[in-house]
């Protein structure tokens, strides 16, 4: 029998965070990368950068006070929730998730911008942080820094979705029969960690959203996987999202 994680929620780590001791406050601002691509897109537009090993990644830093600060890459839920947790110890209030994700519905096309109004659970890390609903467990960011980001995207002329995800552990397993059931249940794409970040947050009482680029497809009606990581749309995609994450997480 699994521990009933649900009935735990109001206990102390017996683990802090790292740097939940000892390590430098990195300020209250934070942009969470999942990809290695926009991690060095960022650093080369920073005036100043200064990069520390994170885990199995890098945290990057300014000179400015109130820069905020660029932590990641990492992939799956629980390796992502344990950035999210040490930047939390270290002083981040407001964290900006940015990714890539797979449009299930045929609204989303390579390229799209996405704020997730919600993310469906299909993982196993928010059940620790998070007591969900076992008809339709879903987690969410925290509404008006969704709101803000969105009106930001609109003032620098980028069209946006804001649409429910699926977050999922098993990148290989999304098979048609759970594609569709996800798509039926209001996914409009699919994606392996924000649930989970989600949880975090909401858990530790500190503000989260996310921009993801769709990078991909799974939406066809035959079943057929549609990659567009090497379309120009989806490359022009991601550096509008990286500079306007980066202007919108400067003026918060």
């Amino acid at each position: 029998m699994n521990y009933p994680t649900w009935s735990d929620l109001n206990n102390e780590s017996i683990v802090p965070p790292l740097g939940a001791r000892s390590a430098p406050d990195i300020g209250p601002v934070a942009v969470l990368v999942s990809t290695e691509p926009d991690i060095r897109y960022l650093r080369t537009n920073l005036a100043k950068p200064k990069s520390q090993a994170f885990f199995m990644g890098s945290i990057i830093t300014q000179d400015k006070e109130d820069a905020p600060s660029i932590a990641g890459p990492y992939i799956g839920a629980p390796y992502g929730v344990m950035l999210l947790e040490s930047l939390i110890a270290r002083g981040a209030r407001d964290i900006i998730v940015l990714g890539w994700c797979g449009g299930i519905t045929p609204e989303l096309a390579c390229g799209d911008l996405v704020i997730p109004d919600y993310a469906i659970v299909d993982e196993g890390t928010s059940h620790n942080y998070k007591i969900l609903d076992p008809d339709l467990p879903c987690t969410y960011p925290d509404k008006n820094l969704s709101a803000s980001l969105a009106a930001h995207l609109t003032s620098e002329g980028l069209k946006h979705h804001c649409c429910p995800i699926w977050t999922t552990d098993a990148i290989y397993r999304e098979t048609p029969q759970k594609v569709a059931g996800f798509r039926g249940q209001g996914a409009h794409a699919v994606e392996m960690e924000c649930s989970a970040l989600f949880a975090v947050a909401e858990y530790r009482n500190v503000n989260i959203t996310a921009l993801l680029v769709v990078s991909d497809s799974l939406a066809s009606g035959s079943g057929d996987w549609e990659p567009g990581f090497r379309k120009k749309t989806f490359k022009t995609a991601r550096k509008s999202a990286c500079k306007s994450v980066m202007s919108f997480a400067g003026n918060l």
